[in-house]
């Protein structure tokens, strides 16, 4: 997999202002904030191209994945959050939302949470609740491959760009 650093995409786009920026965040992340340049494709509508195609997304996983389909496609390093620590120019919204990572993090503490409450409170039997996400989240972490990511990416507060899970943290 081929990659190149923010601070070398903004000299290539300097001079190639046409080039192909693909930012493979959902739309309510990308409208938070993004790079001038870039264009929306959310990962799971990427289409692979065979021509050269920059990647980006928050912090570079989900851009690896789409350069797995992509022959030619360069991932930015470390996404745009390395592109705003280079302190590279970027468009803000004036949404601020909860990213993917922190939306699984918070739905799968949830139903741990409410697989414990309620095998505690109503029947054992609901433990597996509990058991069934931290299974979940071993295989998320060893196959790199998020079920429940991939889900919330569908849910419609992260489709559409003026409906965002809002959050009031910087």
């Amino acid at each position: 997999m081929k990659t190149i650093t923010p601070t070398e995409l903004l000299k290539l786009l300097a001079t190639q202002p046409d080039l192909s920026l693909i930012d493979v965040r959902t739309p309510v992340e990308f409208a938070e904030v993004h790079v001038p340049q870039a264009r929306n494709e959310p990962l799971d509508e990427f289409k692979p191209r065979n021509e050269p195609v920059y990647l980006l997304c928050r912090s570079g996983n989900r851009a690896a994945k789409a350069a797995a389909k992509c022959p030619q496609g360069i991932v930015v390093e470390g996404g745009t959050l390395a592109w705003i620590a280079a302190g590279l120019p970027v468009t803000r919204g004036t949404t601020k939302v909860i990213s993917l990572e922190r939306q699984v993090r918070i739905a799968a503490g949830a139903l741990v949470l409410a697989g414990v409450i309620l095998g505690w409170r109503v029947h054992p039997g609901f433990y597996g609740l509990s058991a069934f996400v931290g299974a979940g989240l071993v295989f998320a972490g060893i196959t790199d491959f998020c079920g429940m990511g991939l889900f919330l990416a569908r849910m419609p507060w992260n489709r559409a760009a003026g409906a965002a899970v809002s959050c009031k943290l910087s």
